[in-house]
């Protein structure tokens, strides 16, 4: 391919990230254009300019432009979003650098382990990328403008995956939903106020004694019929499956795992024993071809049935404890017992207690048969998930050819953007969150996660009206749109707030949005591009666009400049061009006035949504319905242009 340079480093596992044949050069060390590779100190370097910009590593903390901190790719069940966290549920270890001089390139490490990327953390004209083990491939993507160098790494990696049309609909979801009831009680709800509903989610409640493919018969007494129930009503179910298969004599995922070695071992050949929702669990190998075409074609335990969605979750994958390390807890315990603790075996106790779950070490216990060798898990950690989404994806082209199901994933690696979307994770009912949101989305969509989104109103903590409602009116524009909240947390589906028109306006406009939406997206997808964009991806030498992390690019025709602060009745906007404002107060209620080039304060009260129509562009805008199912996609309600 054009354009693209690869190079082998070491002994490198093919990670099934990458779909195009290149030829490669076995490389020992030196430079490779700008970038020095010393394969003795395990790292590759590259000396910055003050106005260089590194944007990439799709889904991870802080900002657009990753420079200024180090970023670990090292899937992690992280509840804690916090800034001074390195890894979240993602490894996508692609950057993309600008030096604001016309020069920009592209680098992919194609790597299943830990890869750390200090990007002027330790010096500040310095980005460093380091790995323990360096075995790997890299690639250099060149291009003239950071877009050609997306679309030309997105075609290294393959075609985005995409989702139906009604998966752009809204969905309410919530861990707590314990029965049929209080599934139908929140479809009732919703329409009785006339709110838009495409989906109800269904979190681990659904299930018998939480073993995945299972549903709770006392809970669901009837499931086939009241998943025909509720689609007739216009709302489809979207049941959560976890990694971890309880262990149970008679539970048939279970039995069959075990007869025919489909779950990960330790290096004594026993099955890993773990723990998460069910109690004791082992992980099935999705590295093993057979286990996972196994485990894919269970889920249609479930689309026999007639669901047509799926969330995968607790897949980096989470781990409460290991039945191994558990013991080792306990026996050091036994040891302080009666014990006088001072600051440091109190300390120590503590630290005893904290590594219970997700422990670095356990990673290390159990191994996976992958390409016909036998690796430890550890080594391939980043991929667990990827190759979890990715069984079930292939089972849906087995099993329900066609049909498209919607797919989407908690942990991910480069790879699985061909196989379903993600969301973001256990973030929190925080303005921050909301802010860290609108930056993660063009990462996302650098690394080919256009189906991407978080969950709207925040997962943790209590969410606010007002928090709740300018989170909807940035979520409106992204792909997946979802109201997700814990078990414990104040409820939060939209019609326990006040103001139940603003939100109704805000959802219908939604729903207005989906032909433009999907259209981009599905744009962004055949044209291996990028459906949100920062500012600097189009107005390329404008110097303040390319500091501009709080507007973006959705689609080709607008920007959106969300508000993302508490108690604001307004922002300040900078326009790279002139620009035609659209207030809106509905879909059918709005003003327009055209601005000009600059920065500009724009008052924005609470139930109005700010977008931004570009010049030579037109938002067109259909006419909304309770549910996608009766969306007129070709019926034009208005068209907005400039």
């Amino acid at each position: 391919m054009n354009g693209i340079q690869k190079f082998i480093i070491g002994k490198p596992l093919d990670t099934g990230a990458v779909v195009k044949n290149i030829d490669a050069t076995v490389f020992s060390g030196g430079n490779i254009g700008e970038l020095y590779v010393e394969p003795d100190k395990k790292t590759i370097t590259y000396k910055m300019s003050e106005e260089t910009v590194v944007y990439g590593l799709g889904e991870t903390l802080r900002g657009i432009n990753k420079r200024g901190w180090l970023y670990v790719s090292n899937n992690s069940d992280e509840p804690h979003h916090e800034e001074g966290k390195h890894s979240l549920y993602a490894s996508q270890n692609f950057l993309l650098v600008d030096n604001g001089d016309g020069a920009c390139f592209g680098l992919y490490i194609d790597h299943p382990g830990e890869v750390r990327f200090d990007i002027g953390y330790t010096k500040s004209d310095v980005l460093t990328v380091s790995a323990e083990d360096f075995d790997f491939s890299l690639y250099r993507i060149d291009g003239e403008t950071p877009l050609e160098i997306v679309k030309n790494f997105r075609t290294l990696v393959g075609k985005s995956y995409e989702a139906p049309l009604w998966a752009y609909g809204y969905g309410q979801s919530r861990w707590g939903y314990k029965d049929a009831s209080d599934i139908r009680d929140v479809r009732d709800n919703y329409r009785k106020l006339g709110i838009p509903l495409d989906m109800i989610y269904m979190d681990i409640d659904y299930m018998q004694d939480f073993k995945d493919f299972t549903v709770n018969p006392e809970r669901f007494p009837d499931f086939e019929a009241f998943v025909r129930e509720m689609k007739e009503d216009g709302i489809r179910l979207i049941p959560i499956i976890d990694a971890g298969v309880k262990i149970e004599k008679g539970y048939d995922v279970y039995e069959e795992g075990i007869k025919n070695d489909f779950f990960c071992k330790k290096e004594d050949g026993t099955p890993l024993v773990a723990a998460v929702w069910p109690g004791k669990v082992h992980f099935p190998d999705f590295l093993n071809p057979a286990a996972r075409k196994w485990f894919g074609d269970k889920y249609k335990v479930l689309t026999d049935m007639g669901i047509e969605g799926f969330w995968n979750d607790m897949n980096e994958p989470a781990i409460f404890y290991t039945e191994d390390h558990l013991k080792e807890v306990f026996g050091e315990l036994d040891n302080l017992k009666d014990k006088e603790l001072d600051i440091w075996g109190f300390f120590g106790f503590k630290g005893l207690l904290n590594s219970i779950d997700n422990n670095p070490e356990d990673y290390r216990r159990f191994f996976h048969e992958f390409n016909g060798v036998k690796v430890r898990h550890d080594k391939v950690h980043n991929l667990y998930g990827f190759y979890m989404t990715r069984a079930a994806g292939e089972a849906f082209e087995r099993n329900n050819p066609d049909k498209k199901i919607l797919l989407f994933s908690r942990a991910s690696f480069m790879g699985m953007h061909r196989y379903g979307g993600v969301w973001t994770g256990d973030n929190m009912s925080w303005w921050s969150h909301l802010l860290l949101n609108i930056k993660q989305m063009p990462s996302l969509n650098m690394t080919g996660f256009i189906f991407s989104g978080a969950d709207t109103g925040g997962f943790g903590c209590d969410t606010t009206e007002d928090l709740m409602m300018r989170w909807l009116e940035f979520s409106i524009f992204t792909p997946l749109f979802r109201n997700h909240s814990a078990l414990g947390t104040r409820e939060q589906e939209l019609y326990r707030f006040g103001h139940a028109e603003d939100f109704k306006n805000i959802i219908e406009l939604r729903y207005a949005l989906i032909p433009y939406i999907y259209g981009e997206c599905t744009k962004a997808i055949e044209e291996n591009g990028m459906y949100f964009k920062p500012l600097s991806f189009e107005y390329r030498y404008d110097e303040r666009a390319r500091e501009i992390e709080d507007q973006l690019l959705a689609g080709d025709s607008i920007m959106i400049a969300p508000v993302y602060e508490q108690n604001k009745t307004g922002r300040y906007v900078y326009l790279p061009e002139d620009m035609k404002l659209v207030r809106f107060r509905s879909f059918s209620d709005y003003d327009t006035e055209v601005l000009t080039k600059g920065d500009h304060y724009i008052k924005a009260p609470l139930n109005e949504v700010l977008v931004f129509v570009r010049k030579g562009k037109k938002l067109t805008l259909t006419e909304p319905a309770s549910c996608v199912d009766k969306l007129d996609v070709n019926k034009v309600a208005s068209v907005i242009e400039f």
